[in-house]
Parts: structure tokens; sequence; C-alpha cells
């Protein structure tokens, strides 16, 4: 409706989600946060749920116009290593409010279901920004594959507060590679092309001295 700017609405969620669980957010709260009535934020959001589907498609449509063009003739691998952690940039603001997300959502599992319906969402236009399929059964399962990736790689990244974010990248490496072996049996996944020097090449030596991960909750 008029006068409602929906990005303040989920700024304003956002914040909210940052000091508390997802279920505790009330939607008086958010709309005396974001500065208007609750006529109107009811014009614009069903739910705290919806807002939480707004911030995806944002930071969806943020990765998918900030593509790499050099990126383009890389192998498949190179590609999703890039668009994912674009991905990751992108939310890094908002990392609080991600790791009280997700905490809320290991003791809800209705919760859990939701997001897993966004991420796969997602996902399916990350594969689709690294050119690779996402249509199908095929698509499905890629990016299923890939919510599971990114969600071994947040629990990294929520506690990775180095500049590099080098303890991030090595985890995601490490999942792509996994990925990639148990993807081959689709025929092709990966198309990896030795000596090509990429965003991840660059950024990321599979050989530089990372400390390990460890099973951090999320």
């Amino acid at each position: 409706m008029a006068g409602v700017n929906r990005d303040t609405v989920v700024s304003a969620f956002l914040a909210l989600l940052a000091e508390k669980s997802f279920n505790e957010i009330d939607l008086a709260a958010v709309a005396a946060r974001s500065g208007v009535s609750l006529a109107d934020l009811r014009g614009e959001f069903g739910s705290t749920f919806d807002m939480l589907a707004a911030f995806y498609r944002d930071v969806d449509k943020k990765v998918l116009a900030s593509g790499d063009s050099e990126l383009v003739d890389a192998p498949a691998r190179e590609r999703l290593f890039d668009v994912l952690m674009r991905r990751i940039e992108t939310v890094q603001p908002h990392k609080d409010a991600l790791r009280s997300l997700f905490k809320s959502a290991q003791r809800d599992p209705s919760l859990a279901l939701g997001l897993n319906r966004l991420a796969l969402r997602s996902q399916q236009w990350m594969l689709s920004a690294a050119g690779i399929g996402s249509a199908g059964m095929a698509g499905r399962i890629r990016a299923q594959g890939l919510v599971y990736v990114m969600a071994k790689t947040l629990r990294v990244w929520f506690e990775d507060d180095d500049e590099g974010l080098a303890r991030t990248m090595a985890t995601l490496d490490r999942e792509l590679a996994n990925g990639e072996r148990a993807m081959n049996m689709l025929g092709g996944f990966w198309n990896m092309v030795p000596g090509f020097t990429s965003r991840r090449a660059r950024r990321y030596k599979p050989d530089q001295d990372v400390p390990p991960a460890g099973n951090q909750a999320a």
C-alpha cells in the first residue's frame, strides 16, 4: 500500500530477529520498529514468514545481479563456488539474524521445513546463475544438495570472524568437492578444467593453513 516501504519492514524484521527467536517476533513489534500501522503492514505481508521469504528473494536478486563475467567459461564448480560466496557476502550484514533463525529452526520442525522450501527455491536460482541445470528432478536434487552444502558452510560462517572468511571458503570448497563426488551419478554435474585461475583460486588455496571447522551448532 502507499506509504509502506517493504525494504524498511524487512529490515525491521531482521533487526528483531537478531535480538530474539523467530517465534518470539510479534507483528505489532515489526510494525512499531518499521514505523507503519498494523493495517498497512497487513496490506504488504501476511506473516513474519512472508517477511523472511521477501528477504530470501531480495538476496537472490542481489546475487543474480552481481555475476562475474570472467567466469562465464569457467568450470561449473568454479562458477558455483563464486555464486555461493557472493551469496554469503550479500548476507554478511545479517549474520546475527541468520544465526538466530538457524537456532530457531533447530527447535521448530515446521519452521525448518519452511526454511528448506525457501532455500530450495533460492538454490535453484543459484544453479541457474552458475549455468547449471535446475529443471526437473535432477535440478531439484542438485538444489537440495546445495541446501545441505550451504547449511554446513553457514554453521562455520556464523563463527568465522576473519575478514577474508578463510574457514568459510575452506568449508564451502570441501563440501562442494563432496557434492561433486555424490552428483557424478547424474552425469557430468561438474566439468573440471585443470589450470583455471578463478576467484576461488585467487581467494582460497586448498593447501593453505586453515584451522578445522569443528562442529558448531547453528
